[in-house]
């Protein structure tokens, strides 16, 4: 496939690469494969997936450098949440490879993940309602060295969202949607991960919680964390990521600098409301 660089008055065609090697925001460019390649802590190449006789993903082929965060954006059905899925070992991999730094995703099962340094933090949240916040925390922690959260991990998780040290005693099912969705995201951190994979964050939160939720995905990722953010709301996402990915019917139709697929008239039109 030849990459091509979007011009004002191109219309890049199916499985086109966006590529962009002058400077952009910031005073950085926001992709550079020769710099990433020799970097990359998520590979995966050709996957396929599905359910019983439907066939999902259909030669999914992506990578992420260490410290990237990256965006997968498309339309419900398109196949993200199997894609995390098959990448934290919820999904079998049917062919095609996945590897996360040295692990092989096709054959480690889902509950060694998190010591090695995958977590997901999966949509509809999945908090364990009975229990209180600290207890939710706690389980977060039990794949550490030490088999449960540190008093470091606690302070971390509170000081990102101060809300919930006022809930720790609180059972988890009676948090409101937005508080729910914190708690998942520092459950996932009691686990210190390098991979953070997430899930439709934004969904079923007020907006007040939504921007609280972005900020502290950009401030891990500024601190170092590698994350693959899947998102419903394709504005928040192409405006927080450095590169992004638009899965379409089960596989990639484009990718590319975030920047670049914001001004890119298919995601305009089709995901951007424009």
């Amino acid at each position: 496939m030849t990459d091509t660089v979007l011009q004002n008055d191109t219309v890049p065609q199916k499985d086109t690469v966006l590529r962009d090697d002058t400077v952009l925001r910031d005073n950085t460019v926001l992709r550079d494969d020769k710099v990433l390649e020799n970097n990359i802590v998520l590979e995966v190449s050709g996957l396929h997936a599905g359910y019983g006789q439907i066939e999902v993903l259909r030669g999914i082929s992506l990578s992420l450098a260490a410290g990237e965060l990256a965006t997968i954006i498309g339309a419900n059905g398109a196949g993200k949440t199997t894609l995390l899925r098959c990448l934290s070992g919820l999904c079998r991999i049917r062919t095609g490879s996945a590897r996360f730094k040295d692990t092989n995703l096709c054959d480690t099962p889902a509950h060694q993940l998190p010591s090695k340094g995958l977590v997901m933090v999966p949509e509809g949240r999945r908090i364990f309602p009975r229990l209180s916040v600290m207890e939710n925390l706690d389980l977060g922690g039990y794949s550490t060295p030490e088999g449960k959260p540190s008093s470091e991990d606690y302070a971390r998780a509170f000081e990102l969202f101060p809300i919930l040290a006022e809930r720790k005693n609180q059972a988890g099912g009676t948090l409101s949607g937005g508080e729910q969705q914190m708690l998942a995201i520092v459950r996932a951190l009691m686990a210190r991960p390098q991979l953070l994979l997430l899930d439709e964050p934004s969904m079923g939160v007020a907006p007040k919680f939504v921007e609280r939720i972005m900020t502290v995905i950009q401030r891990l990722n500024a601190e170092g964390m590698t994350i693959l953010l899947v998102e419903q709301n394709a504005h928040l996402a192409l405006e927080i990521a450095k590169n992004g990915y638009v899965l379409e019917t089960g596989s990639i139709s484009l990718q590319g600098p975030a920047a670049l697929l914001k001004v890119d008239p298919r995601v305009r039109e089709a995901y951007l409301g424009e």
